[in-house]
C-alpha cells in the first residue's frame, strides 16, 4: 500500500494516460469542435484499442466533463489569484480576457455553443458559481446611489443563481451586465468577427469596461 499523500506507480501511470487522453481531446476539439469528439479516434492516435481507452474514461461525456471541469477550475483559480492580489472589477475583467486569449478553444468549450445532448454535473456548476462569486465581490465594492431599476427589483426576488452571496440588487445587476457584455465582446473577438474591421479589440473591451464601472 502507498503511504498517505503518495501514489503507486500504477496510479501515476493512470494519471499520465488520462492527461495524454485529455491533451488529444483538446487538440481534436480545437480542430472539429466538442460535438465531434471521438474516443475511438483518440485511442487510434495513442495506439490503444477503444475498449482499453474506455478504462480511463467511461464515455465521451465523461471526457467532456473532465475537460469542462478543468477549464472552469482554471478560470476560477485565475479569478481568485487576481482578487487576492487586490484586483478590482476592471482587474478581473482583464484577467478574464487574458485567460480567454491564452486558449480560445478552452474558452469556447465552456462559453461557446453547448454540446448537443450533454449536461454538466452539479460539481461543475459549483465551480462556475465560484467564478460568479468572485465577480459579485468586486461588483459589491463599486458604489451605486441610484434608485433600483425594474430589473434590479426583479433580481431581488430571483437571486438563487447568486447562491448565498449578500450582494445588493445593484451589485447583482452590475455583475450580470459585466459578465454578459464582456463575454459578448470576447466571443466575437475570439471567433474572428472583428477581423478586417481595422480597430483594436482590446480598446473595444476597455471601452465597454469603462462604461460598466462608471458610477
Amino acid at each position: 500500500m502507498a503511504e498517505t499523500g503518495t501514489k503507486t506507480p500504477r496510479e501515476r501511470y493512470r494519471d499520465q494516460v488520462r492527461a495524454e487522453i485529455k491533451e488529444h481531446a483538446r487538440e481534436q476539439i480545437g480542430t472539429a469542435g466538442a460535438s465531434a469528439l471521438s474516443l475511438n479516434a483518440i485511442a487510434k492516435r495513442m495506439g490503444m484499442s477503444g475498449p482499453a481507452l474506455y478504462r480511463y474514461f467511461a464515455s465521451r461525456d465523461d471526457l467532456i466533463t473532465e475537460l469542462i471541469r478543468d477549464a472552469y477550475r482554471s478560470l476560477a483559480d485565475t479569478f481568485r489569484a487576481a482578487a487576492e492580489s487586490g484586483d478590482d472589477l476592471p482587474g478581473l475583467a482583464h484577467a478574464l480576457r487574458g485567460w480567454a486569449l491564452d486558449d480560445p478553444q478552452r474558452y469556447f468549450l465552456i462559453y461557446g455553443t453547448p454540446v448537443p445532448g450533454y449536461h454538466a454535473p452539479d460539481d461543475v456548476t459549483g465551480i462556475a458559481s465560484e467564478i460568479m462569486g468572485t465577480l459579485l465581490d468586486a461588483s459589491t465594492g463599486v458604489p451605486a446611489d441610484a434608485p433600483l431599476t425594474p430589473f434590479e427589483v426583479d433580481l431581488a426576488a430571483h437571486r438563487h443563481w447568486a447562491r448565498d452571496h449578500p450582494a445588493p440588487p445593484a451589485a447583482l445587476h452590475r455583475a450580470l451586465t459585466c459578465w454578459t457584455r464582456l463575454h459578448g465582446v470576447l466571443s466575437l473577438e475570439l471567433a474572428g468577427h472583428f477581423t478586417g474591421m481595422g480597430f483594436d479589440p482590446a480598446l473595444l473591451f476597455d471601452s465597454e469596461l469603462a462604461d460598466l464601472v462608471e458610477p
